[in-house]
């Protein structure tokens, strides 16, 4: 009897869970984008993303728009201010020319970031009451 592979996707599978969205390196897109789970850009994007889950730049891709999501794994280059409610990661390649605001950040060595870094506080304990006020 022999065993029979199914490969279920072939998109990638990160920590926080698989990519459910795929901009090819030969993709080319500009506007304004949103999207609610996840998103990686392999190849050019130029314009505005903002209400995402959690992003990817795969290294290799060239963002040019300022970003507000939820977690950004940056590994290609971006041209633009980074707001990242929950994490940034920049791995060794990632190239940020622009400022962050984050919760939580993350640095390889071997990275470019020419801008200013403003750590936030964490979305669920900027949204959470003091007991006094309950």
């Amino acid at each position: 009897m022999t065993k029979k592979v199914i490969q279920v996707s072939r998109n990638p599978v990160y920590d926080i869970g698989m990519i459910t969205t795929l901009f090819a390196k030969d993709t080319e897109f500009s506007g304004d984008l949103s999207f609610s789970k996840s998103l990686q850009i392999n190849g050019k994007f130029d314009g505005e993303i903002t209400n995402g889950g959690y992003l990817v730049v795969e290294e290799g891709a060239e963002v040019r728009a300022n970003i507000k999501v939820k977690t950004v794994i940056l590994k290609g280059t971006v041209y633009g201010n980074i707001e990242a409610e929950n994490k940034l990661e920049i791995h060794a390649n990632g190239r940020l020319y622009g400022n962050i605001r984050t919760s939580q950040l993350k640095i390889a060595d071997g990275v470019v970031f020419e801008g200013r870094c403003e750590m936030i506080k964490p979305a669920e304990k900027r949204t959470k009451k003091p007991a006094s006020e309950e």
